[in-house]
């Protein structure tokens, strides 16, 4: 088929060409950035859902050439689109932003029936994925519906909170729910020539997406997933508690990417969050400063969801020993940082990095080394409601009842802004839960992973988590992060609710 694809966008008759998919039409030909690509061509995290004649549809495995005659809206077009956004800022649920435009198009789409009962919210939600808010507050949010006030008293303050928990400077308010965070991709000029990864690794450069991508000459296709591994064993010892954790997938949602004007300065790729540690820093910048010069023209360097699993850090996987005392050994996967992160909250610990055949591992992941350090600390504690001090000064305690309820209370000095807080604390809790029970990356023998597909890397759904409580202690100490205590004092509790499993995550 080579005529253009006449639809409806918006309201507006528009005149696409037929090739490729309709989230590629939205964001490559006619500039609307509110759909995001999170995975495509997966289909599997709901970033770039839209209205196709009036119901949700996931666009970027959706092909424009079935498009003809059909009228799509985006989030751009959305009615009460501004109700919305101040909703789910009203609530916390919306962090980084990028999934909300799309969870935002599905919540506008329920029927009132469904819209007011949590358990519908939750099954209409397996079709997104969030890794920032834990579900909770967007459930919230959508049970509310739109309207009413988003109640930033004071931005500032609120974003400060948020660039302590998140790591990175970051914006809030209503225009991030609806995707204008400011991400990396989105904020590339018109006419920039694309960058992606061949199949042999090198960077291949076309005048758009579609060109790019013919040229790379690589299929996006899923992989069959395959076991989890342990890659370090425990060493031998008269432990009271032993622990095998196994590679974990951050699991951002916005693939790394950035774009630069010939001798100009990269954009980078943290956009409106640091993926708590997760995301590459700098390299993708470097790419697009030299394309740029090269051609002489602006850049942009996109990632796909296969890449960024292939190539992105991992939290170090470890194993450990640990005796009544609280002394042991933890032998952990070499990784720049990561000693010094156990050591500074257990300095009796031996700590041995070994070589592992496996993906790059970063100690800038969320509390790698000592987070591990110390829930296996917080293990030896008779006291059901474990509490831990995080290297920052943050403090927090955490219980999960008989029914699964989720405790927590947390320290972290001034709150600024509660709603943010809280918003981040439940987040930590379900990425804790989430490591402890569920959470692990297949890798082969070669050290390359298998999981390269969303759904596979077991990430808790909106069913799957529990209700979270969260009691913020109001203090006069400076303002410190607070999520980062929060994820290892779930982690130990939720550890003690398996029996001490020796092996994460405790599913398989």
């Amino acid at each position: 088929m080579t005529e253009p694809i006449e639809l409806t966008v918006n309201g507006a008759p528009v005149t696409v060409p037929p090739e490729g998919s309709l989230l590629d039409a939205l964001r490559e030909e006619l500039h609307l950035h509110g759909p995001k690509d999170g995975c495509s061509p997966q289909g599997q995290c709901g970033c770039c859902t839209v209205w196709v004649d009036g119901q949700p549809r996931v666009a970027c495995v959706t092909p424009v050439s079935r498009m003809r005659g059909r009228s799509v809206t985006t989030i751009e077009a959305l009615p009460d689109a501004d109700g919305w956004a101040r909703t789910f800022t009203r609530h916390g649920a919306s962090q980084c932003g990028f999934c909300t435009p799309g969870i935002i198009m599905r919540a506008a789409s329920l029927p009132d029936a469904k819209r007011s009962s949590r358990s519908a919210v939750c099954q209409a939600l397996l079709a997104h994925q969030c890794r920032c808010t834990g579900w909770q507050s967007v459930v919230d949010a959508v049970l509310d519906g739109p309207g009413g006030s988003a109640e930033l008293d004071d931005v500032t303050a609120a974003e400060q909170r948020a660039m302590l928990e998140g790591g990175v400077a970051q914006d809030v308010g209503p225009a991030v729910a609806l995707g204008e965070g400011g991400f990396a991709d989105d904020t590339a000029p018109d006419g920039a020539w694309v960058a992606v990864l061949s199949a042999d690794g090198d960077w291949v450069v076309g005048a758009s997406l579609g060109e790019a991508r013919r040229r790379s000459g690589k299929v996006q296709g899923r992989r069959t997933t395959a076991p989890l591994s342990w890659p370090i064993d425990v060493p031998p010892g008269d432990w009271v508690r032993r622990l095998q954790t196994t590679w974990v997938e951050p699991g951002y949602l916005e693939p790394d990417a950035s774009w630069c004007e010939p001798g100009g300065r990269p954009v980078s790729s943290h956009g409106n969050g640091g993926a708590f540690g997760g995301k590459q820093s700098g390299e993708l910048g470097a790419v697009a400063r030299r394309l740029a010069d090269e051609h002489g023209r602006p850049v942009r360097v996109l990632l796909t969801r296969e890449d960024v699993v292939r190539s992105g850090p991992k939290r170090p996987p470890i194993a450990a020993g640990l005796r009544a005392d609280g002394s042991g050994t933890m032998h952990v996967a070499r990784t720049p940082g990561v000693v010094e992160a156990v050591r500074s909250v257990a300095p009796q610990l031996e700590v041995v990095e070994v070589d592992v055949v496996g993906p790059a591992t970063s100690s800038s992941i969320r509390g790698a080394g000592w987070v591990e350090a110390a829930v296996l600390l917080a293990s030896l504690d008779d006291d059901l409601e474990h509490r831990v001090v995080s290297p920052s000064g943050g403090i927090a305690t955490a219980t999960i009842e008989d029914d699964g309820t989720i405790r927590v209370g947390v320290d972290a000095g001034r709150s600024l802004d509660a709603r943010v807080l809280r918003s981040y604390c439940v987040g930590a809790a379900h990425m804790a839960l989430g490591w402890v029970t569920s959470e692990g990356l297949s890798v082969g023998d070669d050290g390359v992973p298998h999981d390269l597909t969303m759904r596979s890397f077991g990430v808790l759904r909106a069913t799957d988590m529990p209700t979270v409580r969260v009691e913020i202690v109001e203090s006069d100490r400076p303002a410190v992060n607070g999520s980062d205590a929060v994820f290892a004092a779930v982690a130990a509790a939720a550890w003690r609710r398996t029996g001490w499993a020796p092996r994460w995550p405790t599913s398989t």
